[in-house]
């Protein structure tokens, strides 16, 4: 390997760390602010802070052959996770005040796990179209499993822009990779554009289209969204 190629690898390598435990940050706020909201005890609160923010980069991991998951495997992830949670179950209120808290860390954490997980799948070969899916689910696995847990639909399976904004970031960081463009700022432009386009559908009540079932009205659509 020369020595560009070396530099290269170790760029990524720092760039994937730092998203991973970005988006383990915010996702564990998220999960720990829904897990305040169910008004769980602290060791719940931990849990439901632990599998946001994990679940997508075990799910991620285990599908593309990186055993052990990053996630169980360094220390860091679980601090991380932690302190997340520790923060939100004893200084809740003031964070409460924020506009819809948990949708934004959702977002962020959405944005920085979609990138870091299609990064991660073109470095282990899958081919450009399997790492975008592969960077969607891993920017979505962590909600899915909080709202799970919490026995609330996941936003996922529900008319809300999400899984497409994930597709969206995912897809613009491999198209930037394939094209040889600057690593950190292509990852940086593609968690941006993620996170705008949930942000403005959280703001401008964008959705898609859902089935609709006899007697249901043209404009009728499920809420079953986090406040």
């Amino acid at each position: 390997m020369s020595g560009a190629e070396a530099l290269q690898q170790q760029s990524l390598h720092q760039l994937l760390l730092f998203m991973d435990l970005g988006g383990t940050f915010v996702f564990a706020i998220s999960g720990a602010m829904v897990g305040v909201q169910r008004k769980l005890d602290v060791f719940g609160v931990l849990v439901l802070s632990f599998a946001a923010s994990s679940a997508g980069g075990i799910l991620r991991d285990m599908l593309i052959g990186a055993l052990p998951p990053t996630a169980i495997s360094d220390w860091r992830y679980l601090a991380a996770s932690v302190a997340a949670g520790i923060v939100i179950f004893f200084w809740y209120t003031p964070m409460s005040r924020l506009h819809r808290p948990i949708l934004l860390f959702d977002a962020a954490g959405l944005a920085l796990f979609s990138v870091a997980g299609a990064e991660k799948a073109l470095a282990h070969g899958l081919d450009p179209l399997m790492a975008a899916l592969l960077g969607m689910v891993t920017g979505a696995g962590g909600g899915v499993a909080r709202d799970l847990l919490v026995a609330r639909t996941p936003a996922i399976l529900q008319s809300d822009i999400y899984a497409v904004a994930a597709l969206l970031g995912a897809a613009l960081a491999v198209i930037g990779t394939r094209l040889d463009l600057p690593l950190v700022p292509t990852a940086i432009v593609s968690a941006l554009a993620c996170f705008a386009l949930r942000m403005a559908a959280i703001h401008y009540g964008w959705r898609l289209p859902v089935a609709l079932s006899p007697g249901d009205q043209p404009g009728d659509q499920p809420d079953d969204r986090p406040r």
